[in-house]
């Protein structure tokens, strides 16, 4: 397995989809049933062996040393003997300009990406692609979802070839940021975890604005070149959408209901 020293998770956005909640709260803080969302990015970052977790985050959101502040102090946490370290990214520059924020913190070596939005239930993602992720011949693997056609310009979509053989991991060509659905080159959508060789940092810095005039983390992974899409096991959910939310909260409600009913017997 490889080392993710540092986990980097960018929560800075400002959660216009899940408004007027997230005038209140930050949208990382909403609850998945009982349980706010950030805490799940969290775990998973520990569970892939996290030495460092740098939270890329703006001024304007509070709340966030608090809560971690609770979740460390508290017996047996998951938290204990892990770095949990700020950075304040001042603009919204794109989530590219985000993970960059994280570099003067990060450890040496590989490190992995988190967006807390994309919440995936079942085994710890990042884990799997830490165990997946091969530094003598990847540069980046990112997690690969399989979308519908007409939701591919929402993503980043892996051009993967005509031939290419349908595996856990999937050797790619490119990484095209919201295609046209008649352009796109598959169906296989980027979505929010990564592991990332720290070549990255270099590519981050020289990388201009892209789509949306922001600078995206996708165009410096293909300039980074020798990029792998991972399918990972776990279920998605885009809690930064009411939709997507919902879904989460009855999945992981259904999952905590049946733990307690096996429990009992």
């Amino acid at each position: 397995m490889t080392r993710l020293d540092t986990v980097v998770l960018p929560v800075a956005g400002n959660g216009a989809r899940m408004r007027p909640a997230t005038d209140a709260i930050a949208k990382e803080l909403l609850p998945i049933y009982d349980t706010p969302l950030l805490q799940f990015a969290l775990s998973e970052a520990a569970a892939a062996g996290a030495q460092r977790i740098v939270l890329v985050t703006r001024a304007s959101k509070p709340g966030f040393g608090s809560y971690i502040e609770k979740l460390s102090t508290r017996p047996n946490s998951f938290l204990a003997g892990i770095d949990v370290e700020f950075v304040d990214q001042k603009e919204p520059l794109g989530l590219g300009h985000a993970v960059l924020c994280a570099r003067a913190r990060a450890l040496p070596g590989p490190f992995g990406v988190i967006l807390p939005d994309d919440l995936i239930l079942g085994d710890p993602t990042l884990a799997e692609m830490g165990r997946a992720f091969d530094p003598e011949r990847m540069k980046s693997l990112v997690a690969a979802q399989k979308v519908d056609r007409d939701k591919v310009g929402n993503y980043g979509i892996f051009d993967v070839g005509k031939d290419a053989t349908v595996s856990q991991v999937i050797p790619a060509r490119d990484l095209v940021e919201k295609p046209d659905p008649a352009e796109a080159p598959s169906q296989f959508a980027a979505v929010g975890r990564y592991v990332l060789a720290e070549d990255i940092w270099d590519k981050l810095e020289r990388t201009g604005p892209g789509a949306g005039d922001e600078i995206q983390l996708t165009d410096a992974i293909t300039a980074l070149g020798a990029l792998h899409g991972f399918r990972f096991s776990g279920a998605r959910y885009d809690c930064g959408s009411k939709e997507g939310w919902f879904a989460a909260t009855e999945a992981y409600r259904r999952t905590r209901l049946r733990a307690e009913l096996t429990a009992a017997e």
